[in-house]
């Protein structure tokens, strides 16, 4: 029986130029959140933090750059590898959650949305493409995939571009070791619908949203800075307490996507996990696989050199495997892959694809 599937027919990317090293670092006062500098050696709490989170390099934006010219740039990209015309988008959803940060300012503009500032820069003049914004923490570009598929599959909408950008260096409290951990870029993804007598592109999806106990997990903030006077926020987690509750509750929601697509974990080729901890998404797939043998290079990761970009992790991870860019890993039709994510809410999401 025909039935209609949203599928992955292109993808773009843009990673910032500018590398920020371990010794970019070296000079850093890093602080506890009572504004009480740490005694140990600036060398020993970077050598801490690499061996947790498997951070040696990440990306940061040019002062010049806000998130929605690099959100342009990847939907730029993904337009031109897929060869289609704009004006043939239904939708555009930019998944992000601080807007547009300059440069020395840390206050966030909104206003107009970054999808509609996307769709002014792309030339679109269609008033028929519908552009909006999700902040749903780092899960934003995947629950940006969800709902385009249930547009797809509705009827409703041919053709959506999906885009994750976020620039969390703006927004990253210096004085924080977490700071560390953050990095910018932008991910796009161009989901059709097709016509196909069997199960491809999304086959399932599963959410939750923890709010009780979990909601200020991740939370904004003043500076750690023993002499900081002024009224900016910064972004903040509770590290340690999010790592406990991702490694538990991440596999059951794979897991609920997994049964959903009437799949077994054997039938599984590829897991793309939110890039948020090296540790963190070790220890998420070996919960997800229980007794089960992991299957050898299942998991590709680029967390070691691009950071932890929030919302584009996701997109940039899936575009360098489709373009051949991410050595010792690719797709091939029929593959089955896993895309999951954790972020500020607690929001959690997993969905099923299958390679056309």
């Amino acid at each position: 029986m025909t039935k209609t599937y949203s599928v992955i027919t292109a993808t773009g990317r843009y990673i910032p130029e500018k590398v920020v090293s371990r010794e970019d670092f070296l000079k850093s006062v890093f602080s506890d959140s009572n504004g009480l500098e740490f005694e140990k050696a600036i060398e020993e709490i970077i050598k801490k933090f690499e061996d947790i989170a498997g951070i040696y390099e990440r990306r940061h934006v040019t002062d010049d750059l806000v998130t929605s010219d690099i959100a342009y740039f990847a939907a730029k990209d993904a337009l031109k590898s897929s060869g289609i015309d704009g004006e043939s988008l239904d939708y555009i959803i930019v998944a992000h959650n601080f807007g547009d940060v300059k440069a020395g300012n840390k206050r966030s503009d909104f206003v107009p949305t970054l999808a509609a500032r996307v769709k002014y820069r792309l030339g679109i003049e269609n008033a028929g493409t519908i552009a909006y914004d999700i902040p749903f923490g780092c899960p934003g570009w995947l629950m940006g995939m969800i709902q385009a598929n249930y547009y797809i599959k509705s009827g409703d909408a041919k053709r959506i571009l999906v885009i994750g950008a976020e620039t969390l260096s703006r927004i990253s409290d210096p004085h924080d070791r977490d700071s560390m951990l953050y990095s910018d870029g932008a991910g796009a993804t161009i989901l059709e619908a097709a016509e196909s007598d069997e199960p491809l592109g999304i086959l399932s999806h599963a959410m939750r949203s923890d709010t009780i106990s979990q909601a200020f997990m991740l939370r904004m903030e003043r500076s750690y800075g023993s002499n900081y006077n002024g009224n900016d926020l910064f972004l903040k987690m509770d590290g340690h307490n999010l790592y406990k509750y991702a490694v538990k509750t991440v596999p059951q929601v794979v897991l609920e996507a997994v049964e959903k697509a009437e799949l077994t974990l054997g039938d599984i080729n590829k897991v793309l996990l939110h890039q948020a901890n090296d540790k963190m998404d070790r220890a998420i797939l070996k919960r997800v696989f229980g007794k089960e043998e992991i299957p050898a290079n299942i998991m590709p990761m680029t967390i070691s050199w691009l950071g932890n970009s929030s919302v584009a992790t996701l997109p940039t991870l899936l575009d360098l495997i489709r373009k051949g860019n991410l050595e010792g890993h690719s797709f091939k039709s029929g593959d089955n892959v896993i895309f999951a994510s954790v972020g500020a809410g607690m929001n959690i999401n997993a969905a099923v694809y299958r390679i056309q």
